[in-house]
């Protein structure tokens, strides 16, 4: 009963927000109280890719490798694929920094949560609810700026649409930009919160049952290095979707 006690506080405590962090082997430190444990990752977070962008990255190379090379490489396809693709192209040269930052910072945040020294701060639905908010606000507000309110109250009206029929669809549409932002906190949440779950219980099984349970310590190291993938792929989903919801708004001809 002991040993299910410690799993179930360390189960939470590496996916769930609290005041405290608990290094292995050390002893734990207490947070102030403006400041929660996932409030810390995203500070961190936050200042590796500032590392990483401002220290490591060499833009002085004619010819990037290395680091360089591979930073070049995904911002590329996420200038090119993700931002040009959905925005064209002079809006999307424009946009391609916001999508760099959402894409670098959640999935600094998803293999974050994959060392134990760390928490998954993208398990918190607050987390991704924040990210969420950004993309809903680019989505009406910048479609606001940029048409002018009757071009975003137009971008919510389908052409050929019967008078009478606007009355429904308006509201539907202008209501599916919020369940938009919605589907990004609940994807993102819900696919880091339950994989690190899952690679916990099924480690803890051998903590529980003993030896009997090894052969589920293998299961686990598979699962964790698919979620090393899916922490890529949750980055670009995210990002993807967003760039996807921002052109929808804000190129309604199209």
């Amino acid at each position: 009963m002991d040993n299910s006690f410690n799993l179930d506080q360390y189960i939470k405590h590496h996916v769930l927000d609290s005041q405290e962090w608990k290094l292995p082997f050390l002893p734990t430190i207490h947070l102030p109280e403006f400041l929660s444990l996932h409030g810390l990752m995203l500070m961190l977070c936050s200042f590796f890719l500032i590392i990483i962008f401002c220290v490591l990255y060499d833009k002085k190379k004619r010819v990037p490798t290395g680091l360089t090379n591979v930073l070049e490489i995904f911002v590329l396809f996420i200038r090119n694929e993700i931002s040009i693709a959905n925005l064209g192209d002079k809006d999307g040269r424009k946009m391609a920094p916001l999508f760099c930052t959402f894409f670098f910072f959640i999935l600094g945040l998803n293999l974050m949560g994959m060392i134990p020294l760390f928490s998954t701060a993208t398990a918190n639905i607050n987390v991704t609810g924040g990210l969420a908010l950004i993309t809903l606000s680019v989505m009406i507000f910048g479609a606001i700026l940029k048409n002018g309110p009757h071009g975003f109250f137009k971008a919510l009206k389908p052409s050929g649409v019967p008078v009478p029929a606007l009355l429904i669809i308006v509201p539907v549409e202008f209501l599916g930009l919020f369940i938009k932002a919605i589907a990004l906190t609940i994807r993102l949440y819900a696919n880091m919160l339950s994989g690190h779950i899952v690679i916990i219980a099924m480690l803890g099984t051998v903590i529980l049952i003993g030896a009997g349970a090894l052969p589920a310590v293998g299961l686990a190291v598979f699962i964790s290095l698919l979620e090393i993938l899916v922490a890529f792929l949750q980055a670009y989903i995210f990002t993807l979707l967003s760039a996807m919801f921002i052109g929808q708004i804000h190129h309604p001809d199209h």
